[in-house]
């Protein structure tokens, strides 16, 4: 018997969902909800955008599903992997999304003055200054070579023609909303894809505190979420080039009395080896990073 992808289930059950809640409508006229997400596609000629949506209180329990617009300027300078808040509008003959805006990452979790430091250090920098310029959408990811939890050497470009996700962590990280999040969302994120891991998809945790995390330090780590070093790499390596990678990213860091003070990415790159997706902060769960990732994966 075939099985029907979660991904695609949850689209069946969505599109099942918002007819039935359309004819709802009929009864109470029209309904407005606010909601957030996470964009994984854009048909701008359809008028419309996939979006893996957190639970909407009232209206529906957390899925992917897809939100036509009645104006495409809506989806102007969205892209995937946006995080985003729109109003869902039900009335008696349809459902639509409607004031639909980037969700920028701001932390609440930080201290104020630790805020403020990174808001000065992302200012401060000269981007035009430094050896590796930030990434955009849909450029070619350059190669790099780092060292593995295994203390082997891996290169980017040995994974040629498969999904690979990156995140940035170190081991010491205090904080259980910053490293151990975007780790635990990649722990979930392995058993999500646990048969396609290797084959189809890479992960890559990279540490950007290389002068204390060696190979036995990240072994330690990734043994706390049952990493398989075959297809889940926790790297270190010199710091110059951990810095080069971070720098392509947008990924900001530096020391600051015994702790880093850092930004927080996770990146998406695509089979051909070019940047999907890169998602700023830790607002976004585990669940819609696996179905962006399973959006990539599934493109060929």
């Amino acid at each position: 018997m075939k099985r029907t992808s979660p991904l695609r289930g949850n689209l069946r059950h969505a599109l099942l969902l918002g007819a039935t809640l359309s004819c709802a409508a009929l009864a109470w006229g029209e309904q407005n909800y606010p909601a957030k997400g996470l964009v994984l596609k854009i048909d701008k000629p359809h008028h419309e955008m996939l979006v893996s949506c957190q639970a909407i209180p009232g209206y529906m329990e957390a899925m992917v599903m897809p939100f036509p617009v009645n104006d495409a300027k809506e989806l102007d300078g969205l892209a995937q992997g946006s995080m985003i808040e729109f109003t869902v509008v039900v009335d008696k003959d349809s459902s639509y999304a409607s004031n639909v805006r980037i969700h920028g990452f701001q932390s609440l979790e930080q201290d104020p003055l630790t805020a403020r430091r990174l808001a000065l250090m992302n200012n401060a920098m000269d981007r035009s200054q430094s050896p590796a310029q930030m990434l955009n959408v849909g450029q070619p990811v350059p190669d790099f070579t780092l060292i593995d939890q295994n203390d082997q050497r891996v290169r980017l470009s040995r994974f040629a023609g498969k999904v690979v996700a990156i995140s940035f962590m170190y081991t010491r990280c205090p904080f259980p909303n910053y490293c151990f999040r975007l780790s635990n969302n990649f722990g979930q994120v392995q058993k999500r894809f646990r048969s396609q891991m290797g084959r189809d998809l890479i992960l890559l945790s990279i540490s950007f505190d290389p002068a204390h995390d060696k190979p036995a330090d990240l072994t330690k780590y990734g043994e706390i979420w049952h990493a398989d070093p075959k297809s889940w790499h926790l790297l270190t390596g010199p710091p110059p080039e951990v810095q080069r990678v971070a720098h392509m990213f947008g990924m900001d860091f530096w020391l600051d009395e015994g702790l880093m003070i850092h930004a927080l990415h996770t990146v998406v790159i695509d089979r051909k080896g070019k940047l999907v997706a890169n998602l700023e902060g830790n607002e976004f769960t585990a669940s819609q990073l696996g179905d962006l990732i399973q959006t990539v994966v599934q493109r060929h």
